[in-house]
């Protein structure tokens, strides 16, 4: 068998070329391909005869299972059962990236790694195969990784179909390993990604505020809490809304209560929410029932993280009060003022539990 060399373009990939290779994956084929570490091999995960001859032309021992890749971070979901915000603080940290996490599998029996890299020809590829893929170096087991297709194919040429030639690999080593599956995650190879690195991440305490339009009451939350721990760097304070669908910045009036208070929320982009947000967090305040149920909804393993804001307030929890906290978009300053001086008193609480 004689392998086809396709060049494309590394930074904007030719739609034809991938699609083309992927079709090779899905009809059972094996392909070079770049990523931002090192030069990879893919094939159809879920196609026995595919896998056999991936592990028959890396001479890879049974025992050594493969990794996969997937092109958007929340479809971890789909491959592991762990519900670790551990986990999702790191991959929101490093994805896309030269992160590999070793996580228990969606169906409880054994183990498997995941990555999302950070090139545009992978990334593109394994979207385009519609299948899941395994991607080990290009190597014969035991061989440095390639940094080139060239090198790739001084041991590959003739044992796969298609290699993609996208240029040098930006690293040139491979992924960092993490294990999840040990009690504390550990570094199994360093790459980029130190154990000093995950230690930082993983142990930084994250709360996120979520209101509809992540443009007025959780953006009061998120900046005043800021403002209220300092400097401190073992807490992530972030905000998100759950009907947010064009980016944009806080509200003017938001703005302006805030800086009357010495937040500045000036530079502010609202963000959806999203499943990696809620399961990395590990206090959820949301302003209203609401966005509580629509929380659960996305993500009912975070149920005992999630909270009305208006729990922490200071007011007696038996009291014939609303506990929803009103939306001020397109009312008076002094709706805005009221909001913010709901949000502080109940932020006065939050502060010292974190």
């Amino acid at each position: 068998m004689q392998t086809e060399i396709i060049k494309v373009h590394p930074h904007f990939p030719e739609i034809d070329q991938i699609a083309y290779c992927a079709k090779i994956i899905r009809q059972g084929g094996l392909v070079i391909f770049p990523t931002e570490t090192v030069y990879g091999i893919a094939a159809d995960f879920n196609n026995p005869k595919a896998m056999a001859r991936l592990r028959e032309v890396k001479r890879r021992s049974p025992q050594k299972p493969f990794s996969i890749m997937i092109p958007q971070k929340g479809l971890i979901a789909n491959y592991t059962s762990s519900t670790d915000p551990k986990v999702y603080k790191l991959i929101d940290q490093y994805w896309p990236g030269p992160l590999t996490v070793i996580v228990p599998s969606a169906d409880g029996v054994g183990t498997i790694g995941i990555r999302m890299p950070d090139h545009a020809i992978a990334l593109k590829l394994v979207q385009e195969a519609q299948c899941t893929i395994a991607a080990p170096s290009a190597n014969i087991e035991g061989r440095p990784a390639p940094k080139t297709c060239q090198e790739a194919l001084k041991d590959l040429n003739g044992l796969v179909n298609a290699a993609i030639d996208g240029g040098e690999a930006h690293y040139g080593q491979g992924s960092s390993v993490v294990d999840f599956t040990k009690g504390k995650p550990t570094v199994e190879r360093e790459g980029a990604v130190r154990q000093s690195d995950v230690d930082q991440v993983t142990q930084r305490k994250t709360v996120l505020f979520v209101c509809t339009g992540n443009s007025c009451r959780s953006v009061m939350a998120e900046y005043y809490l800021r403002k209220m721990v300092g400097d401190r760097d073992d807490i992530e304070i972030i905000s998100a809304g759950t009907g947010v669908y064009i980016r944009s910045s806080a509200s003017s009036e938001t703005i302006n209560v805030l800086r009357k208070e010495g937040a500045d929320a000036s530079m502010h982009v609202s963000q959806p929410l999203n499943m990696v947000l809620l399961k990395k967090s590990d206090l959820i305040l949301v302003m209203t029932k609401n966005h509580r149920q629509q929380v659960l909804d996305w993500a009912p393993s975070v149920e005992k993280r999630v909270y009305l804001l208006r729990e922490f307030s200071s007011l007696p929890l038996d009291s014939a009060i609303n506990w929803d906290i009103p939306d001020p978009i397109g009312k008076p300053a002094e709706a805005y003022e009221e909001c913010l001086l709901t949000i502080k008193d109940c932020l006065n609480k939050v502060v010292k539990l974190i």
